[in-house]
């Protein structure tokens, strides 16, 4: 195995040439950037071992000239802990691995190389079987493999994970996956519901309380960060916590220390931090709603859970899963499967509630064709044909699949074309007049339906969430549900008396 050592240290180059051509290694030494990019381009590496911090070039722009020249060479990234975001980025651009100096276990240092050759020479990594044991169906998506192409390398690392998506794309399952793979895994995973509780009630959920502290405090109880100790602590919905509980988030983060509700001594904990949120948290800290060194202290490894509608292609395996575990859960003989046109439906459809949508829908058809084997369309829960029907109607600016952001334009877009038409149809035949009674009749009767999809394409965009959708109309929920429960309905003349 060649192996490539690209660090100014002449001490670290020793160290690896000594250790490497003892375990019959060829080893090739670079000091700085410039000469690490020129031996890429002359000879061939399984394994390129390079310093974050060079003194001409950053250890990045070399990790992407070797990924460049030599895509197959495996990049380990080495670096101080003050560096460790950045360490993570290098996963995201393509390093195998990255090492934290100072090297402290020399046996796992060797381990962690050999396997880098062993992926460099065998291609394609492949994941454990995690599909039945925690329901993670990775499927083929390119955007997921990256993902979890990056979780399998953060898995045994002691860093934070701060997972982005929206609801039902499964967060809570990813961070077991990370779990499961890393050296916690015999320890256990709790997760907590920050969005779940009041601020006083998740302040105990969390860190527990002693006996008296507050009204109905009959008994001392201990929160997560006690009975996650050694083990993994997940925090859905983080950033719907308070400040109060921001502020102690972090000294958890920082100290490994925190108090119980009432306790006036300091209890240690060991536990990983993964946290999830389906907002923004970016954002949220320019708003002034989240502490801005909490999230940087949450966000050292960063991911974000493509929504359903981005990997259509892995409905068929969703489903495949799903079907699975409905037949085992109600013993039936014979797994039903969904007719070829329903798939095609399926694939076509939002998503608006990602995977747990679907889990739902499955479950809903399975329990409605009473034994058959061929699920079709009559099975399917009605709300969900009203959206397909509604979809297949549409215009084609509102239709499903289009990407966030670009259904707004595309209807207003198709609308104006449409007033056009009808403005060019309201001229006169004779003599090019324009008749204004019948335009202003045309202009009435589409007034309903413009106002209805934009406001439900407004909807689509926001998720379902009023607010946000009222926001970017600059109106109200209220003339929003006025408008959907009133304009949208063709009026009709009364008849006459």
């Amino acid at each position: 195995m060649r192996v490539l050592v690209v660090d100014d240290e002449p001490e670290v180059c020793n160290f690896f040439r000594y250790l490497l051509e003892w375990q019959r290694y060829e080893v090739t030494v670079a000091t700085s950037g410039e000469e690490a990019k020129a031996h890429a381009g002359e000879r061939r590496f399984d394994v390129a071992l390079v310093d974050l911090k060079l003194p001409d070039v950053d250890g990045l722009a070399v990790l992407r000239h070797i990924k460049n020249v030599q895509p197959e060479c495996e990049v380990i990234i080495m670096t101080g802990y003050s560096t460790i975001r950045s360490a993570v980025e290098a996963i995201k651009l393509g390093a195998y691995d990255y090492l934290q100096k100072p090297f402290e276990d020399i046996e796992e240092l060797a381990a962690l190389i050999a396997r880098a050759g062993q992926a460099a020479q065998q291609g394609d990594a492949t994941w454990p079987p995690v599909e039945e044991e925690l329901g993670f169906v990775i499927g083929h998506n390119p955007a997921m493999q990256r993902l979890i192409t990056m979780a399998h390398k953060v898995a045994p690392k002691e860093i934070t994970v701060l997972i982005e998506g929206e609801t039902g794309t499964g967060k809570e399952v990813l961070a077991r996956f990370i779990h499961h793979l890393s050296p916690r895994a015999q320890g256990p995973f709790i997760a907590v519901n920050c969005g779940g509780f009041t601020e006083s009630l998740l302040e105990s959920e969390l860190f527990g309380h002693e006996k008296g502290s507050f009204t109905g405090a009959t008994a001392t109880r201990r929160g997560v960060f006690e009975l996650a100790h050694q083990g993994t602590l997940f925090l859905d919905e983080v950033g719907a916590a308070g400040p109060s509980i921001q502020v102690q988030l972090l000294r958890v983060l920082e100290s490994g220390e925190f108090y119980r509700v009432g306790g006036e001594r300091p209890i240690k904990t060991d536990v990983r931090i993964m946290a999830a949120t389906n907002v923004n948290l970016a954002e949220e800290v320019k708003a002034g709603r989240f502490r801005e060194d909490l999230y940087y202290r949450l966000d050292v490894a960063h991911f974000h859970v493509p929504p359903l509608r981005e990997r259509r292609e892995d409905i068929p395996l969703f489903l495949d899963f799903f079907l699975h575990r409905q037949a085992t859960s109600m013993g039936l003989a014979e797994m039903p499967r969904f007719h070829p046109q329903v798939v095609n439906k399926l694939k076509a459809y939002a998503w608006p509630g990602n995977i747990r949508e679907l889990a739902n829908v499955v479950a809903h058809a399975v329990a409605m064709s009473d034994g058959t084997t061929v699920i079709e369309e009559r099975h399917l829960p009605p709300k969900l044909l009203g959206a397909l029907g509604e979809e297949a109607a549409a215009p084609p600016g509102a239709r499903a699949g289009q990407a966030d952001g670009e259904v707004l334009p595309g209807l207003l877009e198709h609308w104006a074309s449409e007033i056009v038409t009808h403005c060019q149809a309201a001229l006169g035949r004779e003599e090019g007049r324009l008749s204004l009674p019948r335009l202003l009749a045309q202009l009435r009767e589409m007034e309903a339906g413009v106002i209805r999809q934009v406001i439900l394409a407004a909807l689509k965009e926001s998720m379902g969430n009023y607010q946000v959708a009222a926001d970017r109309l600059e109106t109200t929920p209220r003339v929003m549900r006025y408008l959907l429960r009133e304009k949208g309905k063709k009026r009709t003349k009364a008849a006459p008396k």
